[in-house]
């Protein structure tokens, strides 16, 4: 129901300061209890995309012009972020390895130096143009298996989510780099730079580090949008 409110807004076209549908119109317009959509208003009211105004209704606040763009703060695996931008979206897996930990890697996910874990490296592509260069880590207990039987080209979100490890919230840095010159070389990436790269960790509800992240974004191709306040 959230992201249906969300994206009406998007498809009418509300701009800051425009009055959104009542709740009762929007309960007959989706079909579902004013209940469910009043959860869905306060969510948004708590997000900032809504602000609601005593005897007058709901309207549109400055942080949903965010949402033509990438939102710093919002949480989004790749796919789902290149889908909501209009790509069509995929993967190429380029690298599945096991190994142990490095210092980095154990710091990141409060693992011991050493302990086992699973390294992913992948490109995706929008458009069938590269956009996002993505080497990940996860703790090897976490996906349990031979890694050579599992598909490594969709969600690892999905994928760690289906074993209990629902990620609801990331700890994220964001720098301008240039892809390192070995993957340019290899996968055909040359002349492609700068690109923003995002190293996050995932965390789930309870505060577990199960993704170690360092996603490299074309810096031509793809910006992140903040809602900047006093």
């Amino acid at each position: 129901m959230y992201g249906r409110v969300l994206q009406l807004v998007q498809q009418l076209g509300l701009r800051t300061g425009d009055r959104l549908h009542t709740e009762a119109e929007l309960s007959d317009l989706f079909g579902v209890s004013r209940s469910t959509v009043r959860e869905a208003l306060r969510k948004l009211e708590q997000e900032g995309v809504l602000v609601a105004v005593q005897g007058q209704g709901r309207f549109i606040s400055a942080a949903a012009s965010l949402s033509p763009e990438r939102p710093m703060t919002k949480y989004e695996s790749i796919t789902e972020m290149l889908t909501a931008r209009g790509y069509a979206v995929a993967s190429a897996v380029l690298d599945v390895t096991e190994g142990s930990a490095t210092e980095a890697e154990a710091e990141a996910l409060e693992l011991d130096a050493g302990d086992p874990v699973i390294r992913l490296l992948r490109i995706r592509f929008g458009d069938e143009r590269p956009l996002v260069v993505s080497e990940n880590t996860i703790p090897r207990e976490l996906l349990p298996g031979p890694i050579e039987y599992r598909d490594w080209s969709g969600s690892l979100t999905a994928a760690l989510a289906a074993h209990g490890q629902h990620v609801r919230s990331s700890l994220a840095a964001i720098s301008a780099v240039e892809l390192p010159e070995a993957w340019g070389e290899r996968h055909g990436l040359q002349g492609l730079g700068p690109w923003l790269l995002v190293t996050e960790v995932g965390l789930t509800k309870d505060g577990r580090r199960v993704l170690y992240a360092r996603d490299y974004h074309r810096g031509d191709e793809i910006s992140f949008s903040v809602l900047r306040q006093r």
